[in-house]
């Protein structure tokens, strides 16, 4: 329990009020001791004087008489000493402890007032008192009961203000403690995987700036969660399709009352062509995963980018003569770029294969680069199909397909854009995408030079 953050506080709190008190306490009764000495010595000589002149216009006839009854009117103890050093005490319930060195009464005996040091701790005052001609030595001492009455008014207010702070620390301590307390539970809620947690918390402090912290945290974190179930389910949705082809048609070829002898041959190709669905679906994970680990080897280099694209309409000739599509370059001058050229190079056959592939047969593409101050801007410009306004927002998401219903021969698995979104994004550079429906695509590739 006395690890808690709650007792630890209402712990601090009271000791830093307890040493507050008592050190304000000592330092100010060290402060003005001298000066409550002063004004109690100037108390008692004020009040002496006015016993001699009350006793000189009375002339009582029992001094000690005279003198209780002031004692009880000023509740000043009184020492009397006559010229031979004798005293006579007179004091309420004999409470006078005083002790007066004889330096002093002789003194004031000489006709001298005196006062008393505060370093001897007592308070007392000396005053001639001429009785009968002959002058005695009247010494007032401070009342030890008005001073054990300072002394608990003191005390009780040092206490009352312990327990009222101490009130007041618990009951902040428990409002300090409880946004905390509710975090914790928020915490171990989202440990054990339940990420609809919110702390319902309106301050601006810094414990309200950190359970907003805290919510959007758990709302990034169910958002990443819900990114990781659809991964895997797309991906078990991607492998379990071609492998439920290939395991059908393998079995179907192993019986031969099922399977004619001149159709083995096309169910071989199915079973081949869905092989290297599969192959290509692993390739890409395992370069989405190396792209997304920050391990990807980069190895830049000063090149001809215009030459790399020439490059890639080549290689890609078979598919665009295929559906006579009309590849046009615009360039006016050799663009140089650094960069990774075997990266860039996915890029490329990425965006131009998306291209082929959903421009009918007799489209174009028009290819060019543009060189504006310290970046290079590819654009590749399709007469395709077109992507709906409200689904081009998501065409940079992993297996993601803007038509599901596309035939399984020209379709892919959905990664080919993430990949060359995470590669421009490694190069520092942006991708976006354009398009209406069956109008075309136009995507756009900025990269900086250097």
């Amino acid at each position: 329990m006395i690890n808690t953050l709650y007792v630890r506080i209402i712990c601090t709190f009271l000791a830093v009020i307890i040493f507050s008190l008592l050190s304000s306490f000592f330092i100010g009764f060290f402060i003005f001791k001298k000066e409550i000495n002063h004004v109690g010595q100037n108390d008692m000589l004020a009040a002496g004087e006015e016993i001699i002149t009350l006793y000189e216009q009375t002339r009582p006839d029992d001094l000690s008489v005279f003198l209780t009854r002031m004692v009880k009117v000023s509740a000043y103890p009184i020492h009397m000493y006559d010229a031979s050093g004798n005293v006579t005490i007179y004091a309420l319930n004999n409470t006078s402890n005083v002790k007066i060195a004889p330096e002093a009464v002789q003194q004031v005996l000489r006709g001298q007032y005196y006062r008393s040091p505060g370093k001897e701790g007592q308070t007392f005052v000396g005053i001639p008192f001429p009785i009968d001609g002959k002058t005695q030595a009247m010494f007032m001492q401070f009342s030890a009961q008005n001073e054990d009455i300072i002394n608990r008014m003191l005390l009780l207010i040092l206490f009352l203000g312990l327990f009222i702070g101490s009130l007041c620390i618990l009951i902040a301590a428990r409002y300090l403690v409880k946004p905390i307390q509710a975090m914790t539970q928020a915490t171990k809620r989202l440990a054990k995987g339940d990420f609809d947690v919110e702390i319902k918390l309106k301050s601006a402090d810094e414990i309200g700036v950190l359970s907003h912290s805290f919510n959007e945290m758990a709302s990034e974190l169910k958002q990443l969660e819900q990114m990781r179930q659809d991964f895997v389910s797309n991906v078990s949705h991607e492998i379990q399709t071609p492998l439920t082809s290939i395991s059908g048609f393998a079995m179907a070829m192993k019986n031969n009352s099922l399977v004619a002898e001149n159709n083995r041959n096309y169910y071989l190709d199915i079973i081949i062509m869905e092989s290297g669905r599969l192959s290509r679906l692993s390739d890409n994970l395992l370069r989405l995963a190396s792209l997304d680990s920050d391990q990807h080897p980069f190895e830049p280099m000063t090149y001809n980018l215009d030459e790399q694209i020439r490059q890639i309409v080549v290689t890609c000739e078979p598919q665009w003569s295929a559906k006579d599509i009309r590849i046009e370059l615009e360039w006016a001058n050799t663009i140089k770029i650094t960069a990774d050229p075997d990266q860039l190079n996915q890029v490329w056959m990425n965006l131009l294969g998306n291209s082929i592939k959903f421009t009918p047969e007799g489209g174009f593409i028009e290819i060019s680069i543009t060189q504006s101050g310290t970046e290079v801007i590819f654009t590749i410009t399709d007469s395709g199909i077109g992507i709906a306004a409200d689904k081009l927002e998501h065409v940079f998401e992993r297996f993601y397909k803007s038509d599901q219903s596309r035939n399984r021969n020209i379709s892919g698995n959905g990664l080919g854009l993430a990949i060359a979104k995470k590669i421009v994004t490694l190069h520092h550079g942006t991708i976006e995408m354009k398009s209406r429906l069956g109008e075309g695509t136009t995507v756009m590739v900025c990269l900086p030079i250097q």
